[in-house]
């Protein structure tokens, strides 16, 4: 009989940080994650909508809400106005906050400017979250990970595995406490990558990245009902491999994402 797979190696296999496994969360009410859902979606379209127009979109639509089940809601799935940019990750004030570097940067090669953001992902009875590591030049995703919480554990998962592949000259990303943590910042700096990061308020600062999760919420999240962790992982990881290897992108003179990345790296 074969032995059983330990706990460490499930979630390396699932791609997800072991304190994921053991994390104990309490689940949102079925009518708070009905409307998570509906702040998702109206969102994307509208991401100019802070707590007050998000209210009243909500009332709307017939639901009795008020401002502070919004702003909890909206809290919780890390949305706000693009005014500040809407960020998942809370920013430590005790943690060193790097410049912003890629202003009149001309990116002209793959490996340049790397990029990553945490972005809320929806499932059939509950949330998780998606981190993203993405080569600015080429929009190659070079790693990602889900996680229930929004711990650093899987940021620093997806950054280790980026690794593998090479490195940037330059890492960029907003000022979450998850990027501006000793423990994420000590990889780039023992990598010898200059750190850059996003202006608060700054919507364009990591455009790219953005887009990416736009489209993968369009294209694939809003299509579907993940039942659990698992199953979102799976259709996930499906839906990156097509946009990295099949999905030929008009920006790039239709060239996939991986013929960039990969003929960029040979000149």
């Amino acid at each position: 009989m074969e032995e059983p797979i330990n706990i460490s190696r499930q979630c390396e296999l699932a791609g997800i940080p072991r304190s994921s496994y053991y994390y104990k969360h309490k689940p949102e009410s079925p009518l708070n994650l009905e409307l998570m859902r509906i702040i998702d979606e109206q969102y994307m379209k509208t991401p100019f909508y802070g707590i007050p127009r998000m209210t009243a979109y909500l009332r709307s639509k017939g639901y009795h809400v008020n401002h502070k089940r919004v702003e909890r809601l909206m809290g919780l799935m890390g949305i706000h106005a693009i005014y500040p940019k809407k960020r998942l990750s809370i920013s430590d004030k005790l943690h060193r906050i790097y410049p912003y570097l890629l202003r009149d940067l001309i990116i002209a090669h793959p490996d340049h400017v790397w990029c990553s953001d945490i972005t809320y992902i929806r499932m059939k009875r509950g949330f998780v979250y998606l981190t993203v590591v993405m080569d600015w030049y080429s929009r190659y995703v070079l790693s990602w990970r889900l996680s229930i919480t929004l711990d650093q554990g899987f940021c620093i998962e997806a950054l280790n595995k980026a690794l593998l592949m090479g490195k940037p000259e330059i890492f960029n990303s907003d000022q979450g406490s998850q990027y501006t943590s000793t423990d994420f910042t000590s990889i780039l700096l023992s990598h010898n990558i200059l750190i850059s990061m996003d202006g608060r308020g700054r919507v364009f600062d990591n455009i790219f990245i953005e887009r990416l999760e736009r489209s993968l919420k369009y294209e694939e999240v809003y299509l579907k009902d993940y039942v659990d962790v698992w199953d979102a992982e799976e259709n996930i990881g499906n839906y990156f491999r097509f946009y990295n290897n099949e999905r030929h992108h008009s920006a790039l003179s239709y060239k996939t994402l991986k013929q960039v990345y990969l003929m960029g790296r040979e000149l």
